[in-house]
């Protein structure tokens, strides 16, 4: 190995950790600000549980406010929050089957022994994604509905990203070997 090739390295090293510092830092934003944001949204939030003599979350409210949801501002995040989930999940599901591991479902539900790393790295895949999406879902309740409702967009939100991205990982990742095992080895 070259002077060159050992300061290529290190080079590569520096960018990847300085990257690695960077992500870290924008999930901690990501994180306070959702933080915040549902912070603020629970004392509305309390005092409508108490009028209402129940909580939003699946009541009668929350299904009637659906179709306020999809048309009002913000209703684009039902678009383009499980595109960008299920674009991470086939990166994912590629990376995955160049790894040889498991498809990711198959994995996580049936394999114990890979659970924990699988769920992992999915969360660290997906964490700035659910992040901006609970935080987006609380912002878009103030501007659709009046209130903010935390434990809602608790709900709304990872679901708008994990099961895309979960079923494109699992999917990516089991196309491939099913093309590799037709004889079509190329991905």
């Amino acid at each position: 190995m070259t002077r060159n090739d050992v300061a290529r390295v290190s080079d590569d090293s520096h960018s990847m950790e300085r990257a690695a510092t960077r992500s870290r830092r924008v999930t901690l934003i990501l994180a306070i600000l959702t933080l915040l944001v549902l912070a603020l949204s629970v004392p509305g939030s309390l005092r409508d549980a108490f009028e209402r003599g129940g909580f939003y979350l699946f009541s009668q409210a929350f299904f009637e406010d659906i179709p306020k949801r999809l048309t009002g501002p913000g209703r684009f995040r039902f678009i383009f929050q499980p595109v960008f989930a299920t674009l991470f999940g086939i990166r994912d599901g590629l990376g995955d089957s160049r790894a040889g591991r498991l498809p990711y479902l198959y994995g996580v539900l049936f394999r114990q022994r890979h659970r924990r790393e699988l769920l992992w790295s999915g969360f660290n895949s997906i964490v700035n994604l659910v992040l901006m999406g609970i935080l987006l879902d609380s912002i878009a309740q103030w501007l659709i509905l009046g209130a903010s409702y935390p434990v809602a967009a608790l709900v709304v939100g990872p679901v708008l990203i994990t099961i895309p991205y979960a079923l494109a990982r699992a999917l990516a990742n089991r196309v491939v070997q099913l093309r590799r095992s037709l004889g079509g080895n190329n991905e």
